[in-house]
């Protein structure tokens, strides 16, 4: 007796998974099971590379500001003294 309502009650389970499963909720339950990513987590990859993209760019410009001030003090310490003017044609 316990078997056959054990076995009716897995029959009639199987009609009411079938309906919430095919539901909106379990429809957003499987993406939510499925996905790792949380719905902010676009927003956030999107800032952090524009970030990266930010960075990169200040590098490069520090760099060349870098290059720019070593040239520059090198044509100041290099700095010959005052003579007289080569002779024009």
């Amino acid at each position: 007796m316990v078997i056959w309502a054990f076995v009716i009650l897995v029959m009639l389970m199987i009609p009411l998974l079938a309906i919430v499963i095919d539901s909106e909720f379990g429809r957003a339950f499987a993406r939510r099971i499925s996905s790792d990513s949380t719905p902010g987590d676009d927003a956030l990859a999107r800032k952090v590379d524009e970030l990266e993209t930010e960075v990169r760019y200040l590098g490069e410009t520090f760099e060349a500001l870098r290059e720019e001030t070593t040239f520059l003090r090198s044509l100041l310490e290099s700095k010959s003294e005052p003579g007289s003017l080569p002779p024009g044609d």
